[in-house]
């Protein structure tokens, strides 16, 4: 989805623009960042804790507990996701609501197919093979992998294998 120069996919509600991004510095994306939101919450809401630049972060795209996707900061842009400019500047960043706290941060499944079309939508754009090795290089990896956090919680972790399988 185009408005302006901002692209997004088409999988998209509606956009809530964060300011906290910069350049891909030239970088190629060829990966996906899935994050969990620990805490359950809609597309709408998730995507305003993004708004403020005090909170220097941000992400691609928001996922609610209702399975709404949200564009906040666009695909060619970096998000400010992962603790890790050098996987931010390749990856598109996901932040996904969960239907559960601790200690498994599970889910739901209308969330769930919405990651799976989102990061089938965005492979297939991108030319981007999904594969999960537990590095740094493979194209699907975890917040957890570049900062010290449990995002993005044991039930994506468990079923990343199941969700590359999907997509």
């Amino acid at each position: 989805m185009k408005g302006g120069d901002k692209m997004f996919s088409e999988l998209i509600k509606k956009q809530i623009l964060s300011p906290n991004y910069s350049s891909r510095n030239g970088q190629k994306i060829t990966k996906i960042t899935i994050h969990h939101a620990a805490g359950v919450l809609s597309a709408e809401t998730l995507a305003k804790i993004f708004l403020p630049t005090r909170r220097c972060a941000s992400c691609n795209y928001c996922i609610g507990n209702e399975g709404d996707i949200i564009g906040v900061v666009p695909e060619e842009k970096r998000a400010w996701t992962s603790g890790s400019r050098w996987n931010d500047e390749q990856a598109i960043t996901i932040e996904v609501s969960n239907c559960s706290g601790k200690p498994n941060w599970e889910i739901g499944e209308k969330t769930m197919k919405s990651l799976i079309l989102l990061c089938a939508d965005i492979c297939r754009r991108h030319c981007i093979v999904p594969y999960f090795n537990g590095n740094k290089d493979a194209s699907m990896t975890f917040h957890c992998m570049f900062h010290a956090t449990e995002c993005p919680g044991p039930y994506i972790k468990k079923n990343i294998n199941e969700i590359i399988k999907r997509i």
